[in-house]
């Protein structure tokens, strides 16, 4: 040890490396958690300047050329100047935090100063917020660099297609779609175009594009994450929440994102204290837990079964109990007829405060404008701008929905939801469980070329479980389960629990991933010259 304490700085780093204690670490872009960029950025082996360069070329290769996934809606252009700032302050004071250089996409519903927020639409491309949404503040905050706004859904419902963006196509297999409705923010984190992610989740829109993209996602509990500056779909099941490549990004993200609003009054029923997710992450969560399987929402495709069956044997192996739950049927059929007897009032009403509130005379200010607007685009423009049959018949119908005084909306939002809740509640008393399990989508990424009209796909007419956790309130955590064979397409397993339990649930799916990690590179996006060093 004294001769250790004398000896100069280079024979100490020299007699370590002779002796095997000190060995180089590889850096690889495609895969690195937010832990391993920190360490790049701690041995001088990475800044976040080059960190976002090596995004941007990434995005330059594969959004806008290569395989054209459309994932991007626009890009920072301060992003780099950005960068180089929080290199230099890093440098002069230390990071502010391990997100300090980290770079992130926003859905394009979350407002940011310099950037429209056009939620897809063409008529909103100028529309410039006067202020930072909570969550893009409270991630400048914390040091993040935002690298761009994410393409979506039209509005964040129906296809993953925006009359602004066009079509989004998923990475693993450029037939098949992201899903909707944070489809760019899926394919992008898939794509390796950043490292995090923020999506919206009003009936599963966070999670479908986690799943079919083969990405970790969470949807948080209603009024964990404040939802101010965003665009509204439907304020009773609107969530906001990360995706990622890995659960422990995601935990990184939440505690940042996590905490009060002044802008939402639903960020008042949230725990008051602070807490740091990371913290619950241990490899042996599994140990001792209870989750009830969901089979009910099995049963839709015999390869997503077969890889939920692996899931669950896996889950057992860790020391985990899993125990069969079958949920009343009018239960079942309660949450799949809620959400649009919900979504649908709700959006027709709250769009038109939201658009009432733009400055701009000249923007769209009622839902009946949206209607006229979205129907005159007939065949692509010169513009690029293209139509989008699906969310046109969507505004439609929900022209045709009640108010928000009328009796069967009141009581969706009221009785209905109670019932389902009340039940999911019973259930985790009774059978114990710390957890629901099941697939998140009971099918892999659909094809972006609809089947005729009249065809089925067959298997279970239950649906997905992704509108339990938007009826309750609760949060869902989505982690890759594995891969279908030909076409390989990825699986997602659902870990749900009661409100406020995300600790939990990371924990859970955490110590799921380190036992299968299932995550790939997809085919189309291969990894570029540069992204893979060791130092």
């Amino acid at each position: 040890m004294l001769l250790r304490h004398f000896l100069p700085r280079f024979l100490v780093v020299l007699l370590a490396l002779v002796s095997g204690t000190l060995r180089a670490a590889t850096f690889d872009l495609t895969s690195a958690s937010i832990a391993e960029i920190n360490a790049a950025f701690d041995a001088g082996a990475l800044t976040s300047e080059k960190l976002t360069q090596l995004y941007l070329a990434r995005i330059e290769a594969y959004d806008k050329q290569g395989p054209s996934l459309r994932a991007v809606m626009v890009l920072n252009p301060n992003a780099l100047e950005e960068a180089r700032a929080l290199d230099a302050e890093r440098k002069a004071k230390g990071p502010r935090g391990p997100l300090h250089g980290i770079p992130i996409l926003l859905k394009d519903n979350l407002d940011m100063v310099g950037l429209p927020t056009t939620a897809g639409f063409y008529a909103l491309r100028d529309a410039m917020p006067a202020e930072d949404a909570e969550q893009t503040r409270r991630l400048r905050a914390a040091g993040c660099v935002i690298i761009g706004k994410a393409n979506m859904s039209e509005f964040a419902s129906g296809a993953a297609l925006s009359t602004l963006g066009g079509q989004m196509l998923n990475p693993h297999a450029l037939d098949r779609s992201p899903s909707g409705s944070s489809g760019g923010s899926g394919a992008g984190i898939a794509a390796g175009f950043a490292v995090f992610a923020l999506g919206t989740d009003t009936g599963g829109s966070i999670r479908g594009p986690s799943s079919a993209n083969g990405i970790a996602g969470l949807k948080p509990t209603m009024g964990l994450t404040g939802r101010g500056g965003i665009i509204p779909l439907s304020l009773s099941l609107d969530t906001v929440g990360p995706m990622a490549r890995n659960v422990a990004d995601l935990a990184a993200a939440l505690t940042v994102m996590a905490g009060p609003d002044p802008r939402d009054p639903a960020t008042k029923e949230a725990p008051t204290t602070s807490i740091n997710y990371t913290d619950a992450l241990k490899p042996g969560a599994l140990r001792g837990a209870r989750l009830g399987l969901l089979r009910d929402y099995m049963k839709g495709d015999p390869g997503v079964d077969a890889i939920i069956e692996t899931a669950v044997a896996v889950l057992r192996a860790q020391g985990a109990e899993v125990v069969e739950i079958t949920l009343p049927r009018f239960v079942i059929g309660l949450n799949s007829g809620l959400y649009l007897a919900i979504r649908d009032p709700e959006f027709r009403f709250q769009i038109e405060d939201y658009l009432g509130s733009l400055p701009r005379e000249d923007l769209p200010k009622t839902h009946a404008q949206l209607i006229e607007l979205a129907d005159k685009i007939k065949d692509p423009t010169p513009e690029g701008w293209v139509r989008n049959q699906n969310r046109l018949d969507a505004y439609k119908r929900e022209a045709k929905a009640g108010t928000l005084e009328d009796g069967p909306y009141q009581s969706a939002l009221t009785d209905g939801a109670k019932i389902v809740r009340d039940n999911l509640e019973w259930f985790i008393a009774t059978e114990k469980l710390d957890a629901f399990i099941a697939p998140t989508s009971i099918r892999p990424a659909a094809l972006i070329k609809a089947p005729p009209e009249g065809t089925t796909t067959g298997g279970s007419s239950n649906g997905s479980a992704t509108h339990l956790a938007n009826i309750t309130g609760w949060p869902d955590l989505i982690v890759p389960a594995g891969l279908t064979s030909n076409p390989r397409l990825p699986v997602a397993l659902s870990f749900i629990g009661p409100a406020f339990s995300e600790a939990r649930l990371l924990a859970l799916g955490y110590a799921f991933e380190q036992a299968l990690p299932v995550r790939t590179l997809p085919t189309s996006t291969p990894r570029l010259e540069g992204e893979k060093f060791e130092y």
